[in-house]
């Protein structure tokens, strides 16, 4: 605290060093959350071809969710990553004209991309303290809260569709289009075909409960 109560002022270069610390220390984050949730996409993969062997298409399609929803959470992260990065090449900017100008310098680039960034729940609170810490500094005007407005205007029935087809694409890559070409239904004989139904019976119970566990996993991963 300085005199009459009031804080003292950061030093502008330590304030920038403190800022790419804490940018490189979300951007390790990030790596390790990417590990994991490709950890568990390889687990549901394996599921997915065990229960291809047994032409169990239900736990396929729910599998296929979970790995196309794996794979956009990498994507969203992997460009959180990139943004976080452009930050800090920004920040080492920020020192060279310190050095010369004596003082930080606003950044309407800086300012978009920790507006970006302020979305992603995996950087958000960190990204929060720093628009902050950078508005104060003069390097980022106030941001104004977004709504969702843009999304509205987005056909839910063709989000729909092209997830299905995401998923599609993925049970076709994973199974080399066995599955898809395999009948939904056993066509024997009733007799024959009752008893092969009910054989799974007890493994079926079992894979439920697996795959229910490996939704949570990527759910808590991925939230």
């Amino acid at each position: 605290m300085g005199l009459f109560g009031k804080s003292q002022q950061k030093d502008p270069k330590d304030m920038v060093n403190e800022w790419c610390h804490k940018i490189r220390k979300e951007g390790y984050q990030l790596d390790r959350q990417v590990r994991s949730i490709q950890r568990e996409e390889e687990k549901a993969k394996k599921s997915l071809k065990d229960a291809a062997k047994k032409n169990d298409r239900d736990s396929c399609v729910v599998l296929a969710k979970e790995i196309v929803n794996a794979r956009k959470t990498v994507d969203k992260i992997r460009i959180s990553k990139t943004q976080l990065n452009s930050i800090q090449m920004q920040m080492k900017n920020q020192l060279s004209t310190l050095r010369v100008a004596g003082s930080l310098q606003k950044s309407t680039e800086v300012m978009q991309m920790m507006q970006n960034l302020i979305k992603v729940p995996e950087v958000a609170a960190t990204m929060r303290e720093m628009s902050k810490e950078m508005m104060k500094a003069g390097i980022i005007e106030e941001m104004m809260d977004e709504t969702l407005d843009s999304v509205t205007g987005i056909d839910t029935e063709d989000m729909e569709e092209e997830i299905q087809n995401e998923v599609d694409k993925v049970i076709e890559e994973i199974t080399t289009g066995t599955l898809i070409k395999a009948p939904a239904t056993v066509t024997e004989a009733p007799g024959s075909s009752k008893t092969k139904v009910n054989e799974p019976a007890a493994e079926s119970s079992e894979d439920e409960e697996s795959l229910k566990e490996m939704q949570s996993r990527l759910q808590a991963l991925r939230s």
